[in-house]
């Protein structure tokens, strides 16, 4: 999932990638709403939040959203440096390692949240998770060409219904059907990815019920897990029916 590259991959890599990480996200979104009343993800919310509390002239809690949106930039920023780092040195497997990185960082904040008071571990939590958020969302937008976002939703509902619309014209005959394959496996990369996001919620916050902060560690684990198999793969010699994830 996290070796090949832009248009080395196909449409199955691409749909393993999105549905994975928009699971986790999900997780981790809906997990930390139930914690702390932030959506970390959610930067049009935030912006939006952050423009009302400055009209209002709500300084202290606009610096708190402002501190989300700058964190989930520089999550990014971050990521893209350490990309392209990796890529001009050669190194195959930097989506991987990144992705490792973000969940040795995942299960540090949530083991901090665990043993902090409420005032200080909400704080970090949210501006943390705003951080990681970023970061995934730069390494798969780099590895994927933009096709996939994992956290974009109100994004990918748009595509939804841009690609429903071109589907309906070409069963009606208005449009030839030259591009049907293309809107099919669009329309199922951002349908699915939307449905793993909510069902990684569900699953966040039944986790988050279960073992509190703890579900935030198990995130790490998760995507420790998918970074480490793709590491394994890339040096495996596989099979030609065996495509390198």
């Amino acid at each position: 999932m996290l070796i090949r590259q832009g248009d080395a991959r196909d449409s199955r890599l691409d749909r393993k990638l999105a549905f994975a990480l928009a699971w986790v996200a999900g997780g981790l979104n809906a997990a930390a709403f139930h914690e702390v009343g932030f959506f970390s993800a959610n930067m049009t919310g935030n912006v939006s939040a952050l423009s009302s509390l400055l009209a209002m002239g709500q300084w202290g809690h606009a610096l708190g959203y402002l501190a989300i949106v700058l964190s989930f930039i520089i999550g990014s920023m971050v990521s893209t440096l350490a990309i392209g780092s990796g890529l001009r040195r050669g190194i195959g497997t930097i989506y991987a390692r990144v992705i490792l990185v973000e969940a040795a960082l995942l299960a540090a904040l949530g083991l901090a949240r665990m043993a902090l008071d409420r005032s200080t571990g909400v704080p970090m939590l949210i501006v943390g998770l705003a951080f990681l958020m970023g970061q995934q969302n730069a390494i798969v937008t780099h590895i994927s060409n933009a096709r996939v976002r994992t956290t974009h939703v109100s994004g990918m509902a748009t595509d939804i219904g841009i690609g429903l619309a071109r589907m309906l014209d070409i069963l009606r005959g208005k449009a030839g059907p030259a591009d049907r394959g293309e809107i099919t496996t669009r329309l199922s990369l951002h349908t699915g990815t939307v449905l793993s996001f909510l069902l990684g919620g569900v699953a966040g916050v039944l986790a988050w019920r279960i073992v509190g902060d703890l579900c935030f560690v198990i995130a790490g684990l998760v995507l420790a897990t998918i970074a480490a198999t793709s590491m394994r793969r890339a040096g495996q010699i596989v099979p030609q029916n065996d495509p390198l994830d």
